[in-house]
């Protein structure tokens, strides 16, 4: 048997799941309200022809690629992957790297804003003593999980530093995941280091990462903890939009049981 498990979040207007300027907006339109549009297909029908005078439910939603449960392409971080090859877009991402064996890392401990290192990858998984594949799919459990929703949601949770990334990437990772809003720390934070120093290499260091090796992750992430570390695969094929820097995923946990 198989069991699976949802991981990813509704797509979902009024809460606080992005940015100020960047929230999904949806107008939610009822049978009632769209009869007369259905019959006006059909001359001489009217709405009493309609069953109990319904038209259709329909829905009109403004959002960007980034909205809801989401796989970024490399397209996203940068023009370039792989040194200076033209990073591929979300349509053109490999279907293989989207369903494949997975595992966990728990970093809920680590506090919001962390920058998590390469030791913490590999402390974590000597911890739940797990040696990576190519193509595995890692996902990374943060303390944001819990907060989604909530006004503090985009500034909760720790981020994935450059080190980190390339340190799943050079192992043959291709798709990585996080329940937080970034994988890479959130910017309140990151603002706040820029601005001891003004080192431009901390900002979105996990995501340009993607520029030396091209990879995806899928941001926001949901329910993780209810994940073993491993023995489960994720599923997380992208709305196939036409040259675009993500696609939103309906990101899926299939244990065998």
């Amino acid at each position: 048997m198989r069991t699976l498990i949802d991981i990813s979040v509704p797509l979902q207007a009024g809460i606080a799941s992005d940015p100020p300027g960047h929230l999904p907006e949806i107008e939610y339109y009822t049978h009632q309200q769209t009869a007369e549009d259905v019959v006006a297909f059909f001359p001489g029908a009217t709405v009493d022809d309609l069953p109990d005078r319904e038209g259709w439910a329909i829905e009109r939603v403004r959002v960007t690629t980034h909205n809801g449960t989401h796989l970024d392409a490399p397209y996203h971080y940068s023009a370039v992957m792989d040194g200076r090859a033209r990073a591929i877009t979300i349509d053109e991402v490999p279907l293989e790297w989207c369903l494949q064996p997975a595992v966990k890392l728990d970093f809920r401990h680590l506090p919001h804003g962390y920058v998590a290192t390469a030791g913490d990858v590999e402390a974590e998984l000597k911890r739940i003593g797990h040696a990576l594949s190519p193509l595995e799919i890692v996902v990374v459990n943060t303390s944001a999980g819990e907060r989604y929703g909530h006004d503090d949601y985009v500034s909760s949770g720790c981020g994935m530093g450059r080190d980190a990334t390339l340190h799943l990437l050079e192992r043959g990772v291709r798709v990585t995941g996080t329940d937080a809003w970034s994988w890479d720390a959130p910017f309140v934070h990151t603002a706040e280091r820029y601005a001891v120093d003004h080192d431009p290499s901390v900002i979105w260091e996990g995501h340009r990462a993607g520029r030396e090796i091209g990879y995806c992750h899928i941001e926001k992430l949901h329910g993780l903890e209810r994940l073993p570390d491993t023995g489960f695969q994720v599923s997380c094929f992208p709305v196939k939009i036409h040259a675009a820097s993500a696609g939103w995923t309906r990101a899926v946990a299939i244990l065998d049981t």
